[in-house]
């Protein structure tokens, strides 16, 4: 990692916090401990061996640690230290939403993120003490890419890539785009749903708790402050 080559406090935290992934992976870490897996998926670009290093350095300087997971699984959790940096990721996220906001270019249109944002954000919970299938299609995708499935039950919320069987309580239908601007506070689903950019078809009880089932964050209500060109 490169330094600074300075005993400023500035320039020694910006060499943690800076360097590139590191903000993304404590923004992942913020939401509770991962593990290697979970981590990978909220950074798909990174090397498994680039993450691997940078874990055992953010380790070295304190800022996480691992912990146990269970079932003989480790898992990455932030130390008091890597706690403190947690306001300034969700500052980042909060300045992110009021200006940078705009139609995604093509290289921003991450599939593998949008699933894994919605497995790992979403409310499992929201339909009670029913088992929930949700079906996502996306519409602009090539056939293998098209279809996912979110199976809702014990207060999990699983990802499939292939269908598990059983009826789908609850079929989502709509572009790559559009699923990230609902995801990112850009479209709100009712607007996409009036406008047709959204399909919600499937049980009363599915429907009624969908939105909640979608747990959008506070930072989706921020407004884009960006100026229109």
């Amino acid at each position: 990692m490169k330094s600074y080559g300075q005993f400023c406090p500035v320039a020694k935290a910006a060499e943690l916090f800076c360097e590139r992934w590191n903000a993304l992976i404590l923004r992942d870490l913020a939401a509770g401990p991962r593990r290697f897996t979970e981590l990978k998926r909220g950074v798909p670009l990174m090397s498994p061996s680039l993450l691997s290093s940078r874990l055992k350095w953010l380790a070295e300087e304190g800022i996480l640690e691992r912990v146990d997971a269970g079932g003989n699984r480790a898992a990455y959790a932030l130390t008091e230290a890597g706690r403190e940096f947690v306001p300034l990721v969700e500052a980042l996220g909060v300045w992110g939403q009021r200006w940078t906001r705009r139609n995604l270019k093509e290289h921003e249109l991450d599939l593998g993120l949008l699933v894994w944002s919605l497995e790992s954000s979403s409310d499992p919970g929201a339909f009670g003490a029913h088992s929930c299938l949700i079906r996502l299609e996306l519409t602009d995708q090539i056939a293998a890419k098209r279809n996912w499935w979110f199976l809702n039950r014990k207060g999990r919320c699983e990802l499939c890539v292939e269908d598990p069987g059983g009826d789908v309580n609850l079929f989502l239908s709509c572009s790559l785009p559009d699923a990230i601007y609902i995801v990112r506070g850009d479209l709100t689903p009712a607007t996409a749903i009036a406008t047709d950019r959204l399909e919600v078809i499937g049980d009363g009880w599915a429907r009624q708790n969908f939105t909640k089932w979608l747990n959008l964050g506070p930072i989706t209500k921020i407004a884009s402050r960006r100026p229109s060109t």
